[in-house]
This record gives C-alpha cells, sequence and structure tokens, in this order.
C-alpha cells in the first residue's frame, strides 16, 4: 500500500506558528481587558454554579456511605454499592421500581404532549395579523405561568373535589360527568382521589401552565424568518399549509431540536412540589388515594430522606442520594444520546 508523503513545514510557516504561541495569553488578556465589563457580568452566574451546582457534587459521595448523623461526610463508613443494590434488588425495589415507572411515565406524557404544545401556539400567534390581539392572547397564555403552584393545585383540587351533603363535587368534575369522560360515581367519589386520574390531571395543569411560556422561543425564532421566503413560496403558488411546511417549520428546526435536547436531558427529572400537592390519601393513611401513581422518585427521596415524616420507615438521606444520583445518571447519558443523534442527523447539536 503506497503511503502519502507528509510535506515538511516550512520555516516561514513554522516562525509564524511560534510567534502565535508566544502571543497567545498576551493578545487573549488584552481581549479580556477590553471587554471587562461584559467578564464583571459573569461573575454572579459563576458563583451561582459553584455554590448551586458543583460544590454541591461532593455530597453526592453520601451514596456510597453508611450515615451516621454523629459523623461528618468524610467520617462515615465506606459500603461501595450497597446501597445501589438496595435500590434495585433488594428491601427497597418494591418502592424504587414503582416510583421509577411513575417518573418515567409521567415525563414521557410531558413530552408527547407538552412538547409540540408550545410549537403550535407560536404558530398559531404568528398567523394573527393584528398586534393587539395577539397581545392579549400572548398575555392570556404567559400568565398561568407567573401563578404560585401552590394557587395552581387548590384551583384543581377544588374543581374536581368530591361531592359531600352539603356541596356538589367540584365544577369541571360535573362537566367531565356530563360529556361522559367520567362516570357520575367518579366524580362524586372526587377525581383527586382515583389513582387513574392522576397522569391526566397533572399533564393537562401542566400544558396549561407552560405553553404559553414555552411559546416565547418558538415564536421568537418564527418572526426571525425571512419574509422573502414566505413571498418567494406565494409566487410558488403555495397555500397556509405549504408555507408552514416548507418555510416555518424548516426555519425553526435548529431551535426545535435544541430545545428537545433540553428536554430530553430532563425526561426522568418531575419536581417534588406539585406532585406533593395533588396528592391525596383517604383518612391520612399511606398508599391510598392517589399515591400509587403520584409517588415518583423526587417524592420518594423527599421521604426517604428525613424531610418528611411517613417515608415507609427510618430516615436514610444515604438511600435518597443514591435514587437521586441513579436519575442523574439517566439524564446525562438521555441528553449524551440525545446530541449524538442530532449531531449525526441534522448537524444541530448543544456542543
Amino acid at each position: 500500500m503506497k503511503t502519502k508523503e507528509v510535506q515538511p513545514i516550512s520555516r516561514e510557516t513554522q516562525l509564524r506558528v511560534d510567534e502565535f504561541e508566544k502571543s497567545y495569553w498576551r493578545t487573549t488578556g488584552k481581549k479580556i481587558l477590553k471587554d471587562w465589563r461584559l467578564y464583571v457580568m459573569l461573575i454572579p452566574l459563576i458563583l451561582v454554579f459553584l455554590f448551586w451546582r458543583y460544590f454541591p457534587m461532593y455530597e453526592l459521595t453520601q451514596s456510597f456511605k453508611l450515615y451516621d448523623n454523629t459523623k461528618s461526610l468524610s467520617e462515615m463508613n465506606y459500603v461501595g454499592l450497597y446501597w445501589f443494590e438496595q435500590l434495585f434488588f433488594g428491601s427497597y425495589s418494591d418502592q424504587f421500581w414503582p416510583a421509577f415507572r411513575n417518573t418515567f411515565l409521567l415525563s414521557f406524557y410531558g413530552l408527547l404532549f407538552g412538547f409540540p404544545t408550545p410549537i403550535l401556539l407560536a404558530l398559531f400567534f404568528s398567523e394573527i395579523k393584528s398586534n393587539l390581539v395577539r397581545s392579549m392572547f400572548q398575555i392570556c397564555s404567559y400568565l398561568p405561568k407567573f401563578v404560585s403552584m401552590v394557587v395552581i393545585t387548590s384551583l384543581i383540587q377544588l374543581m374536581l373535589q368530591k361531592g359531600t351533603q352539603n356541596a356538589p363535587a367540584g365544577v369541571l368534575a360535573r362537566a367531565l360527568a356530563a360529556i361522559g369522560l367520567v362516570t357520575d360515581e367518579a366524580a362524586r367519589e372526587g377525581l383527586m382521589f382515583g389513582p387513574q386520574y392522576f397522569r391526566s390531571i397533572y399533564q393537562v395543569s401542566g400544558v396549561w401552565a407552560e405553553a404559553g411560556y414555552g411559546s416565547i422561543v418558538y415564536f421568537a425564532a418564527i418572526i426571525g424568518i425571512s419574509p422573502t421566503s414566505y413571498e418567494a413560496a406565494r409566487i410558488d403558488g403555495a397555500s397556509k399549509m405549504q408555507q408552514i411546511k416548507s418555510v416555518v417549520l424548516p426555519g425553526i428546526l435548529s431551535t426545535v431540536v435544541i430545545m428537545l435536547i433540553t428536554r430530553l436531558g430532563h425526561l426522568m427529572t418531575v419536581g417534588y412540589e406539585k406532585v406533593l400537592l395533588l396528592t391525596t390519601t383517604v383518612g391520612g393513611d399511606l398508599g391510598t388515594g392517589n399515591q400509587s401513581t403520584a409517588e415518583v422518585i423526587s417524592t420518594w427521596v423527599f421521604k426517604i430522606g428525613g424531610m418528611q415524616s411517613g417515608g415507609g420507615g427510618a430516615a436514610n438521606p444515604s438511600l435518597g442520594s443514591a435514587a437521586d444520583m441513579v436519575n442523574a445518571v439517566i439524564s446525562m447519558l438521555l441528553v449524551i444520546g440525545a446530541n449524538m443523534i442530532s449531531k449525526r442527523a441534522s448537524n444541530t447539536s448543544l456542543y
């Protein structure tokens, strides 16, 4: 096999390379000094990441140690992968795997229904010709994002409350029963107490609260498309749907891909605040109400870590830390995998 000969570097080229290497840091320092105000503005963000993202990673070592509240983290006994074995195959597996399943299903349904909705909403906004009308619709869709989660969940519980002798069932529960989506008995018993309804309630309320605010990114991408592209499509006789298919969607594809990769990174992340507020029990008994479908990893960690009583036994922060690490590793692998696939398929990626 004939090998290709490597041409030697000329002396002039070598001198330029040496000069560049010698002056690299001096040139970089001059650029930093020239734009020092921008770098000063970065300091708060860097500090936030250091204190709330990087330094807390040291606490993850608790996943490999036997928790003892009388000792510091460095003094605790090392137990290796014991807690992970307990999660996957041991005495806690009957609690972890249902929580894992619920977390995945809630996140998957959120991706399936919650991700396309802001895109459709942005397309709707872009087709409204009146700026006043569009602004009114946008403001109405943004408002739920700025309402407290406690207020939102309280409204949901009031609209879906069970019927009593002194008060009828919630107005939304009665409306759903009237159109045949739920039975009259289920409406009287309270939809919040039915585990089969929890995921639907969680997803619909999530789309209502987040879709409008999430459409801002896509609407900005749509209005950034050159008007000449629309004009060329109209000259070619394209209808409105054909313009959306051939002009708008390709124009926002890179934004959609980046947002999808970011969303996949949170596929296994379900916050505990909303889930806890929507969780119901019958007579305060654990395992009743909608807990069979409402218990997710974050709420289970919240309980098992000792932050809430009733976690099914003594508090065990080491076990909770191990469960959180499993969640974080899966999320990291999802981001890396989605980024690699996107880079190969569309040349669009996060890094």
